[in-house]
């Protein structure tokens, strides 16, 4: 399906991109993260055939993004970070538009922006789009990107700024896209919704890729089932010297990093007196792995 080798993006100078190699087989849904600065979006401009690598070969569904980007773009959907829309146009309007630019017919336009106003729960009563709100532009962008009904999806920050309600929608939104057996390739900074939702995640790191893969792979790398000894103790000392803990709002936090380990705290707060409240065990997060690298 994506096939990249050796991707280097050079701008007067600065390198982006640094020989970034990856390849993904399956439908899903791609996450790319990193810090800013990282290389993310230059990447996903280059997949959505906005920017030419320096060097390298990016395949994507057969098609070479540098000799052929016309072609790809027949088959992917774009949104980028900021939804510049057209604001003078209503809803109607602007989706006829883009369907005129994709050459679709008109009865296929409506059609198709029927659905996926009703998809998007986004109802069209005439407004101009410079009186939407940002959740409802949002998805206006959202549903020009899926208007020609393209087989990939390039999404860059799809929910950035936007409330609670409205992101949480777009999330489930790109779950039935995937079954649907679309491909997206998506950055965010809400790290939690790339953990939710991703099938396969690249972190990128000053424009190199320093880990790639299942979220179960990616945690086997930077480590394993973590366990949290939530407990209470009045004699503090005779505790410490055996057992590394902190203060965790007016209780107290200890961690064990395998079940010998959990087996001991757990004894030794027993035998000082204390009393455990829980015990969870949870693996490492994203954010936890981003900062990592």
């Amino acid at each position: 399906m994506i096939h990249a080798r050796n991707i280097r993006k050079e701008f007067d100078g600065f390198i982006a991109l640094k020989g970034v190699d990856f390849e993904i087989e399956d439908t899903g849904i791609f996450g790319i993260i990193g810090h800013n600065g990282a290389g993310k979006t230059t990447l996903l401009k280059m997949m959505a055939g906005l920017l030419t690598p320096t060097s390298g070969t990016l395949i994507i569904d057969g098609i070479d993004v540098v000799q052929d980007p016309n072609a790809l773009k027949e088959r992917l959907g774009y949104l980028p970070e900021e939804s510049r829309l057209y604001d003078t146009m209503t809803i109607s309007s602007y989706l006829t538009f883009f369907g005129d630019i994709y050459g679709m017919s008109r009865m296929d336009t409506r059609r198709r922006s029927e659905e996926l106003l009703n998809s998007l729960n986004l109802t069209n009563e005439g407004k101009k789009i410079g009186e939407l709100s940002k959740g409802m532009r949002r998805k206006v962008a959202i549903a020009r990107s899926l208007l020609h009904d393209p087989k990939i999806l390039v999404y860059d920050e799809a929910t950035s700024g936007l409330d609670p309600m409205t992101s949480r929608f777009i999330t489930g939104y790109l779950k039935d896209l995937r079954r649907e057996g679309k491909t997206i390739i998506l950055s965010a900074h809400n790290l939690f919704q790339v953990e939710e939702i991703s099938d396969l995640v690249m972190i990128l790191s000053g424009g190199e890729k320093v880990a790639f893969g299942t979220m179960d792979e990616l945690r086997e790398r930077f480590g394993s089932l973590t366990y949290y000894i939530h407990f209470q103790i009045r004699e503090q000392e005779a505790l410490r010297v055996m057992v590394e803990y902190s203060a965790d709002n007016g209780a107290y936090l200890a961690k064990a990093k395998n079940i010998d380990e959990l087996n001991r705290i757990t004894a030794h707060i027993a035998a000082s007196g204390g009393d455990i409240e829980r015990i969870e065990s949870r693996y490492p997060t994203l954010e936890e792995m981003l900062m990592a690298v």
